[in-house]
């Protein structure tokens, strides 16, 4: 299975920017899958998951109301819009995907990393 993330960049706090997880070798439409984020210096956090259908989802607290996290299986892909963007929220972003259901188990498949910096 490979996880191929786009679209991060450069933007000025309170703008947006939409990432993309583009997957082969396996369907999306049996894969859960979760975007996560690593700034330099810190850990890694879970940023938002989907189920398999996008029934049901999660966000962490910081990004609730901010971020949403969607999927087109049809297109097999992914997607995390980000909106009123914070300093804070810089960090590598990482899509990825399991097997199972349920949204906080260890994650199987892992893309690059797309950097997504957010200026003052």
């Amino acid at each position: 299975v490979q996880l191929q993330a786009s679209g991060g960049g450069l933007v000025q706090a309170g703008g947006s920017l939409r990432l993309s997880c583009a997957a082969s070798g396996r369907t999306l439409s049996s894969t859960t899958m979760g975007w996560f984020r690593q700034a330099p210096g810190k850990e890694r956090e879970f940023v938002a998951g989907s189920s398999w259908s996008g029934g049901k989802t999660y966000y962490r607290d910081s990004v609730k109301g901010r971020f949403t996290i969607s999927r087109d299986n049809a297109k097999n892909t992914v997607y995390l819009q980000m909106n009123s963007l914070k300093p804070e929220d810089t960090a590598a972003y990482y899509c990825a995907g399991r097997a199972g259901v349920g949204l906080f188990y260890e994650y199987d498949y892992w893309g690059q990393g797309t950097l997504v910096t957010v200026s003052s």
